[in-house]
């Protein structure tokens, strides 16, 4: 199997596992806007994000580390996952003493103990899921996100239908799902085979915390770009538009949820092929028919933004939501190049280059700053969501130069350009619905769409080929080969035989 056909595999996997559980996810949205007004849906909105830049504090970032060096042959699994379990355990024990002091805070008065829960669970979940990756448990990982999905839609429904708990049971859900999960993944992967102190080593900690270290100011600096918006609007608008504007955030996350299975999928292949000669080709090929597929996901959402937002949320006019769709097409934007953005941090992971990760955050997250300081005392929600487009760009920009020169790879400026215009102009049309405003959005994506074909296309034959696997010398396919182990196997019906889950990085 070529490297384009592992990569093709594993995200079909990842695909399989995900991409139902992302759209119920999608779809939720409907419930949270029905059971919660703008403000709490705000405010429940809020301590999602508060967990998101707290989780890589408390864990030092070793979920990221746990990957990194999880799928490197040359380190050992246990020193791996004891040393990311005793740095996380640490980083929670301290953030409990904290507790009292984040109660204090105006906008977590009273939710300071379920705020600790909730990130505390989800460290250790996300711990034990990235390792069950790293070690190619590929098919239980995506098991794992169906019962993940599953759980939370049935608390969900207890927590916000039956008992009326609005944010409180909005996080709860999540605690409980990400408990089980973390549950199921030691029992099912005997992830606890992989713990014991004995292999705790100062020496690797410090290896894994030189990578990991830098990666939590960057995780700060992701989260000001991508989450401080919320903080702004609330203080200079109100919390019931920032309820608005964090609906107005979920039809972009679908480009996310798609980008995400490609990127579980990419991260295993970058760091496997990272010596790989022929590494700038395979960059180049994958990232031209990635941002294609990127622009013409984008083209698509905003063309149908108005009917997807009216299918998502509450359509009671005094609620607010419907309005959502205003906001819409310039995060759509935004989530594109947030997604070009996740696509250059691998070269960084793979070169171990973490400062350069945070330095080029830093870029994004300081024009995030100014711009919402400027945009939204004039322009209100559109201030947010310009300042947001344009701190990803921004980052991007500087990325695309100083990736590449850790591993040189051809990108068209030329296209990216075209593609950037066409989408803008959409998103004008869309946000201003001229006369004829469909036809023009159809036109317009059939236009992007014949633009991009021949980049996916070409792509997709690499894929397909199986000269390329024939003709690949004996003795890389023998290597290929003698990687596979026989071990253990979960079925792609999702049936789950405790004695053959694989151990192999591709189990297809």
């Amino acid at each position: 199997m070529n490297k384009y056909q592992k990569l093709a595999s594993n995200t079909l996997i990842f695909a399989i596992g995900s991409f139902g559980t992302k759209l119920l996810s999608f779809f939720l949205i409907r419930l949270y806007t029905g059971c919660m007004t703008a403000a709490e849906y705000g405010t429940a909105d809020l301590l999602y994000q508060a967990v998101n830049v707290l989780y890589p504090v408390v864990t030092f970032s070793m979920a990221d580390a746990i990957i990194r060096f999880g799928i490197d042959k040359a380190y050992d699994n246990k020193k791996v996952y004891t040393t990311a379990m005793a740095a996380t355990m640490l980083g929670v024990t301290v953030l409990a003493l904290l507790t009292p002091i984040i109660n204090k805070i105006d906008a977590f008065s009273g939710y300071a103990f379920i705020l600790y829960v909730y990130c505390y669970c989800s460290s250790f979940k996300q711990l034990a899921s990235n390792f069950v990756r790293a070690r190619g448990y590929v098919k239980l990982f995506a098991a794992d996100g169906i019962v993940s999905m599953l759980t939370t839609v049935l608390f969900n429904v207890i927590f916000l239908v039956f008992l009326n708990m609005g944010v409180t049971g909005y996080i709860l859900s999540t605690i409980l799902s990400d408990t089980i999960s973390f549950i199921l993944l030691t029992l099912i992967a005997e992830l606890y085979k992989f713990f014991d102190f004995k292999y705790l080593s100062k020496k690797f900690f410090k290896e894994m915390l030189k990578y990991s270290a830098p990666l939590i100011p960057t995780y700060i600096l992701w989260w000001i770009t991508s989450a401080s918006d919320r903080w702004f609007v609330i203080d200079m608008v109100g919390s019931s538009d920032n309820g608005i504007y964090s609906a107005a955030y979920k039809i972009p996350t679908l480009l996310m949820f798609v980008t995400t299975i490609f990127y579980q999928a990419w991260q295993m292949s970058a760091i496997e092929n990272k010596d790989d000669k022929t590494i700038s080709k395979f960059y180049s090929q994958v990232y031209g028919a990635y941002s294609s597929l990127l622009f013409i996901g984008a083209a698509g959402l905003i063309m149908l933004v108005k009917p997807l937002t009216y299918l998502i949320v509450d359509n009671d006019p005094e609620k607010n939501y419907i309005f959502a769709y205003h906001y819409t097409p310039i995060l759509v934007i935004a989530m594109v190049f947030q997604c070009l953005c996740q696509f250059l941090s691998s070269i960084y992971n793979v070169r171990k280059k973490s400062m350069n990760s945070m330095l080029t955050s830093l870029v994004a997250a300081a024009v995030n700053i100014v711009l919402n300081l400027l945009l939204i005392p004039s322009m209100g929600v559109y201030g947010a969501a310009i300042a947001t487009a344009a701190s990803y760009f921004a980052c991007f920009a500087v990325r695309i130069f100083d990736a590449r020169s850790y591993v040189p790879f051809r990108v068209s400026f030329f296209k990216m350009f075209v593609n950037l215009v066409v989408v803008c102009y959409m998103a004008f049309v869309a946000i201003k619905e001229p006369k004829m405003t469909y036809l023009q959005l159809i036109v317009l994506f059939v236009v992007i769409t014949v633009f991009n074909f021949e980049a996916v296309i070409s792509t997709l034959k690499k894929i397909l080929s199986r000269k390329i696997g024939k003709n690949a010398p004996k003795a890389q396919n023998d290597a290929e080969n003698n990687s596979i182990p026989a071990g253990r196997h979960i079925t792609m019906s999702g049936k789950i035989n405790l004695n053959k889950i694989t151990e192999d990085k591709n189990d297809t």
